[in-house]
């Protein structure tokens, strides 16, 4: 089993539309093929995002079934410890959580749909910064 960081915008993109990779990430977690890890800032990080209002409209969820469905995530999740933080390493001190969980849980991949944002520090780290596309493309292949 893969273990795999996921940046907010994969929950983000994956709860709004069925038919993108994001979803087949959520699909591929649920079917534990693959398995997050999360830090606590990063899981709080996904609870802030994904009850915002735009958010909750553009996915079509309620706030209590987020709760439900970040309830069933985090079974299917790895804690990590933060043991080191690194920053500042990147331009957005947002990304920075994200970081440090792959790198303090040695994720095999960081999954996101913003890859530029990382770049800069995946060969410093020994992270493989991946699109989904790009990461199931490996993974159903």
């Amino acid at each position: 089993m893969q273990r795999v960081v996921l940046d907010t915008n994969i929950l983000t993109s994956g709860l709004r539309s069925r038919d993108g990779a994001s979803f087949v990430l959520l699909r591929l977690v649920a079917d534990r093929i693959i398995r997050p890890l999360v830090t606590t800032t990063l899981f709080l990080e996904y609870e802030a995002v994904l009850k915002r209002p735009d958010q909750l409209q553009a996915s079509g969820f309620s706030a209590a079934e987020i709760d439900i469905f970040l309830t069933e995530f985090s079974a299917l999740c790895e804690a990590v410890g933060v043991h080191f933080l690194w920053r500042p390493q990147l331009a957005d001190p947002q990304d920075e959580m994200v970081l440090e969980a792959a790198v303090n849980g040695r994720a095999d991949a960081l999954i996101t749909h913003n890859i530029r944002d990382f770049r800069s520090v995946a060969a410093r780290f020994a992270v493989k910064i991946l699109r989904p596309g790009a990461f199931l493309e490996g993974v159903l292949s």
